[in-house]
């Protein structure tokens, strides 16, 4: 009998970013109920009013690493066939990805859906969600790479939607040499990752869902759309969810889709309200 495990994960310190935990919590209650499924949620310690502090060129990456081994021992303890997770930043699919990689004998397919590449290092930027895709390749930051036992072989992942990465960063990308499909290429079709299924044979696929490969024109719920005003300094996706839908189901049919993490997602305005309502006497004085 196949097993899923939900894993929910409302980890905010990788992008250092408290609205992460609340939008982790806010997706798993989105999400279509489950009859069977198990549902465990990661401990993570929301946000206290103390600013994060970097930690050997990362920023709480004490307490990233011991969230990462919690989310580890849950997966194994369960040790699911399909790993569903609702984050959190991007540094949530590390632990279900290096997992479901080794179940699959290093065979497991990546397609990361993300304006950006997360395949960072220490020296380029303190926040450990940008590092993840690295980690996951056996390079990004040392200490989350060596929780991998077995890496993902860059062949089998392929970026969708990415729109920018730094001159370094580019490097990284090229020297892997990962296959990229941007926003362009698949606005009508799935046809380029269809095709890399094929070529490489892929049998057992993982996605990984950055919220902010969505245009903030059509969806607001992104980092780029934030309320106080537009944040200039960063990259905006460019899909739309009837085209990340048809993908997602265009790839479902030619393979066995075992993970699936959906991520950096920012509800501003529920988030907002949320506060607003936290602070008024009325909720604060009930017995």
């Amino acid at each position: 009998m196949t097993t899923t495990l939900r894993l929910l994960f409302p980890q905010w310190q990788g992008g250092n970013n408290p609205t992460y935990h609340f939008g982790a919590k806010m997706l798993a209650w989105l999400a279509p109920a489950s009859e069977n499924g198990i549902q465990v949620e990661v401990p993570v310690e929301p946000y206290q009013g103390v600013d994060l502090q970097q930690e050997n060129g990362i920023v709480a990456r004490s307490a990233l690493l011991n969230q990462l081994k919690s989310a580890t021992k849950i997966i194994e303890e369960h040790n699911p066939d399909r790993i569903i997770v609702f984050g959190g930043d991007c540094l949530v699919s590390q632990a279900p990805f290096a997992y479901l990689n080794e179940k699959y004998s290093g065979r497991l397919g990546v397609l990361w859906l993300d304006a950006h590449p997360d395949i960072s290092t220490p020296e380029l930027t303190p926040h450990a969600h940008a590092m993840v895709l690295g980690n996951l390749l056996g390079d990004g930051d040392s200490q989350f790479a060596k929780t991998v036992n077995v890496p993902l072989n860059p062949d089998y992942v392929m970026y969708c939607g990415l729109e920018k990465a730094s001159p370094k960063e580019n490097d990284i990308v090229s020297n892997y040499g990962v296959k990229i499909a941007e926003s362009q290429e698949l606005a009508q079709s799935s046809t380029p990752v269809l095709n890399w299924i094929e070529d490489n044979k892929i049998q057992h696929l993982a996605i990984h869902l950055d919220i902010d490969v969505l245009d903030p024109k059509f969806y607001r719920d992104t980092y780029s759309a934030k309320p106080e005003g537009y944040l200039h300094e960063t990259v905006d996706g460019r899909m739309t969810f009837k085209q990340v839908a048809r993908l997602i189901s265009d790839v479902s049919a030619k393979a066995d889709i075992v993970g699936f993490s959906i991520a950096e997602h920012l509800p501003w305005d529920a988030f907002n309200l949320h506060s607003f309502l936290s602070e008024l006497p009325i909720f604060k004085d009930e017995v």
